[in-house]
């Protein structure tokens, strides 16, 4: 039956996806289709030891990722904490009222079983708001990384919950593990000594599954809690997201056996839907929740709003705590399958409520922006721009090149848009005139201050899908003035060209020309009859979209 797994779980996951929804719904789907073939999970031992991996490598993905400073924002740690309360307030009575209404499931709940599974309810997606984030391209705005640092918060608190639900006391010699962080500098050294490739994958296993779980667990620790705080570990390194890249799809494919487990203990039942769609019911309280918590750390309402929508479903972290529990005896086993549906639906109807956000916004935007509390959080308020005649979205070596050019050749002022803030603080050390912002974000121009005499917007961004969605922005904003961008691909220019970019450069033609133009000035000094008086060097097109050929003459 091994080859029916995949192909079943294969197919699942390629028809959900069809439709827009995330793959994992289709994995639990197809656990429970093959559960009705007479596959049960005991059957296979090892899935439950790749849904571990999974869960482990998940942890140490997230620490590889973790900016700690930005947990101890209020709106980050405040908020996530207080959420929490609030959902297991509002969690437990009405559970407690839907069993004294005769939802059997329900019935005889002791409170501390009302509580384990509100804290369950209590937890986002945090794949489904990654997937939500990358896919509008919104992963560094405002709204994209409060939600982001919630969810790390809820994934802290499912660890804390794991640890303790372990049972057992740390052994003496878990106190040595506070001496981990002195290791750092040999363990960086390693770091950048195993290269790339499949050696650094190697690397990212050893400290995963070795240092970081299999280390705290011989010393009574959840080894789940080891991966997460050796990914912590490591994420200063300059080479963490290539590692986070690296063991991307061993994580995935892990997670994979994670699902199909679930779906395995078995087939819900009518009730089990129908309890499973009251909760989706609730999810909207869930939301409700959020956006008032984030207005009153002076949020404005539709970052709130943004940031709420995206967190407005149930987790995968929620079902391994309730997997934790079924295991332990602290929560019958069909609470499982429950949570398991709940969480599908709510994917289902969190899907098109994300891509309808701005629209609910407008809507009701006047009642929204009641919930504001003023002064705004200094990272939402409006972008003061001055009055540039140059424009730049994006500082790196590009970008800080092309400010240096203008500075040295045109009067009048330049401003750069950067959005990594320790660029924008060297920018500003170096006496260039930067500010924080990212340009692919919708919340940035709808911040964003008009200038009235600005001349050319320079597009030096590294991504093709943010220039696009900056010459788009600009259009909006009835921008008359010229736009020129970089990029690395033939295909890219031409859909910037169609979207109205003046002058396109691509980077690697021009660095070839560059290069060569460097080797003639300092190597050859060729006599004439070794060089043609006059050679093509490029093709240009004209403001009026006819192509000129540039000639220049080769010194004599």
């Amino acid at each position: 039956m091994e080859p029916a797994i995949l192909i079943i779980t294969l197919l699942c996951g390629m028809l959900v996806s069809r439709v827009g929804l995330p793959p994992l719904i289709g994995y639990l789907i197809a656990g429970f289709v093959l559960f009705t073939f007479g596959i049960e999970d005991s059957s296979l031992p090892i899935l439950q030891q790749l849904a571990d991996l999974g869960v482990t490598l998940l942890l140490f993905s997230i620490g590889l990722k973790l900016d700690i400073k930005s947990l101890f924002k209020a709106e980050v740690w405040a908020g996530s904490s207080l959420h929490l309360m609030g959902s297991l307030i509002f969690f437990v009575p009405v559970l407690k009222l839907l069993g004294f209404l005769g939802i059997e499931q329900l019935d005889g709940f002791s409170i501390n079983q009302l509580m384990l599974v509100s804290f369950a309810l209590s937890f986002s997606s945090t794949v489904f708001a990654v997937k939500v984030l990358e896919d509008s391209g919104d992963m560094q705005s405002l709204y994209g990384r409060v939600a982001i640092g919630i969810l790390i918060m809820q994934d802290i608190f499912a660890v804390i919950f794991l640890t303790i639900s372990k049972g057992n006391i740390p052994s003496i010699w878990a106190l040595g593990l506070l001496l981990l962080p002195l290791a750092r500098p040999l363990i960086y050294k390693l770091f950048d000594r195993v290269g790339h490739g499949e050696m650094l994958v190697l690397f990212g296993l050893v400290m995963a599954l070795v240092v970081g779980a299999w280390l705290f667990e011989a010393v009574g620790l959840k080894p789940d809690l080891g991966a997460l705080i050796i990914g912590i570990l490591l994420a200063g390194h300059a080479k963490s997201s290539e590692l986070a890249k690296s063991i991307y799809f061993f994580k995935e494919l892990f997670l994979v056996a994670f699902f199909l487990t679930i779906g395995l203990n078995g087939l819900p039942t009518l009730a089990d839907i129908g309890l499973a769609a009251i909760l989706v019911a609730l999810v909207p309280v869930k939301i409700v929740m959020f956006v008032y918590l984030l207005t009153r750390f002076k949020l404005r309402s539709r970052t709130s709003l943004l940031a709420s929508f995206n967190l407005g479903n149930y987790s995968e972290f929620g079902l391994i705590v309730a997997a934790v529990a079924a295991h332990k005896g602290w929560l019958p086993p069909e609470w499982l399958i429950i949570i398991a549906v709940a969480l599908s639906i709510s994917f289902l109807f969190a899907a098109p409520l994300n891509n309808s956000v701005s629209k609910i916004y407008q809507r009701y935007q006047s009642k929204l922006t009641k919930l504001e509390r003023h002064p705004l959080h200094p990272e939402d308020r409006q972008i003061r721009i001055g009055n540039p005649r140059f424009l730049i979205l994006g500082m790196s070596r590009i970008g800080s090149g092309a400010y240096d050019e203008l500075r040295a050749k045109y009067t009048g002022e330049i401003l750069g848009i950067e959005h990594k803030q320790e660029l924008v603080d060297f920018h500003r050390s170096n006496d260039r005139n930067v500010v924080q912002g990212d340009a692919s974000d919708t919340d940035f121009w709808e911040k964003l201050e008009r200038a009235p005499n600005l001349e050319l917007v320079l597009l030096a961004m590294p991504n093709h899908v943010g220039n696009l969605f900056a010459v788009q922005q600009l259009h909006k904003l009835n921008y008359e003035g010229k736009i020129s961008a970089i990029v690395q691909f033939a295909e890219d220019a031409e859909s910037l060209r169609d979207s109205g970019v003046h002058t396109v450069y691509n980077l690697y033609e021009a660095a070839g020309a560059g290069f060569v133009d460097h080797v003639i000035h300092e190597l050859l000094e060729s006599p004439p009859e070794l060089v043609p008086e006059l050679t093509t060097v490029s093709t240009a097109e004209t403001d009026e979209g006819d192509t000129e050929t540039q000639h220049v003459k080769q010194p004599s």
